[in-house]
């Protein structure tokens, strides 16, 4: 049984104070309600923010993830971080391959491998996305979108390394626009890539890997979305903000 997972993407979103207040209230809240068959919780915050955040949920059921990485282990790359880096300031996540860094900073599938193969080397475990736009949705070329993103970001990734890959399945068209994919529009795809999985890994590790989806996920949808076969969680964004309604989408996977 795959232990279902949610994680909360802050993206550029709260200044340090901000975010030892928004990590301190989650805190609280997990600390007093979580249960034992609660999803595992992974809270992205900004990089300014991740290594107080780290210490705040030491001893928590909450780990911390990164929103991006760079590929090299260290060098004159101004402004970029390694995963050694991340490792030391307390993540044990790390977000590659987000729409948002494809779209803004022509961040390729090729360029996540690299990404990926540098994380997984600290052992920290990849949250590797990949999602169509609503033109690519339209035009029926998602699941070949999708099969190159997974292909070309996964080339390079071992079998035993696969133990650190989770895939997040994110349709670009549903990302903070307030649409959603259908439940039975997501688990088509989610079955799709664990079909991909299977095709390059076998069945033992496609069974095993976690698929979430992320794309305006709820608390009065999450339910639905997480009762698919084949949905393993969400990456969150902007309900990743608000407490409540982050805790209630992580006990919505239950």
């Amino acid at each position: 049984m795959r232990k279902k997972l949610v994680a909360g993407n802050w993206k550029m979103h709260k200044n340090l104070t901000e975010s030892q207040a928004l990590i301190t209230e989650i805190r609280g809240i997990v600390r007093d309600e979580f249960r034992q068959n609660d999803a595992e919780i992974v809270v992205c915050p900004s990089a300014l923010a991740l290594a107080s955040s780290a210490r705040l949920v030491e001893g928590s059921e909450i780990q911390i993830g990164a929103q991006n990485v760079n590929e090299n282990k260290e060098g004159a790359y101004t402004g970029e971080w390694s995963a050694s880096m991340l490792k030391s300031a307390g993540a044990t996540h790390v977000i590659i391959g987000h729409s948002e860094r494809r779209q803004y900073y022509n961040e390729t599938s090729e360029a996540c491998a690299l990404k990926n193969k540098a994380a997984i080397a600290e052992e920290l475990t990849v949250l590797y996305c990949v999602g169509e736009s609503l033109e690519e949705r339209e035009s029926n070329q998602h699941f070949d979108v999708i099969k190159d993103q997974l292909e070309k970001g996964l080339e390079g990734i071992s079998s035993e390394e696969m133990s650190h890959v989770v895939i997040a399945y994110e349709p670009v068209w549903a990302i903070g626009t307030g649409k959603t994919a259908s439940s039975e529009q997501a688990q088509e795809v989610h079955a799709f890539i664990r079909g991909l999985i299977e095709s390059k890994y076998g069945l033992n590790i496609a069974e095993s890997v976690r698929i979430l989806y992320g794309g305006s996920v709820k608390p009065d949808n999450a339910k639905e979305i997480f009762g698919q076969p084949d949905i393993d969680g969400g990456l969150i964004g902007g309900a990743s903000l608000k407490p409540r309604d982050f805790f209630e989408i992580i006990k919505a996977a239950r």
